[in-house]
């Protein structure tokens, strides 16, 4: 049930990003400018909340990518990504989901193939 949960909410949440990057490439000024004071608020309180995640403790280590047996220093891949996107360039359009390459598809897990029986 976990696993179908979690692949709702990635759907949600990539549906949301497409539709957010049609708009700002397909919009008229006004639509744009309505999306942008609603929407920008909420993009940067969320990478607020997810990089305070991942603010490094005081070994400056990353105590959500950090596991059990390995531990990960800062900046961990959360706080470069966002330093690529929001301060090295990242704010240039970037192509719809569907236009871009797609992922690697990770291997086939015991967990995937009970949810994948299950449909």
């Amino acid at each position: 049930m976990d696993a179908i949960l979690g692949q709702v909410l990635r759907n949600a949440v990539w549906e949301r990003l497409d539709l957010l990057t049609e708009l700002a490439s397909r919009a008229d000024a006004p639509s744009l400018l309505s999306v942008a004071r609603s929407e920008l608020p909420r993009l940067t309180e969320g990478w607020r909340a997810l990089l305070a995640a991942h603010e490094p403790d005081e070994k400056g280590n990353c105590p959500e990518c950090s596991g059990r047996w390995r531990q990960q220093k800062s900046p961990c891949s959360v706080w470069r990504a966002a330093y690529e996107h929001l301060v090295a360039g990242g704010l240039a359009p970037r192509p719809a989901r569907h236009l871009r390459e797609a992922p690697v598809t990770p291997p086939v897990t015991r967990t995937r193939r009970a949810v994948a029986r299950a449909h």
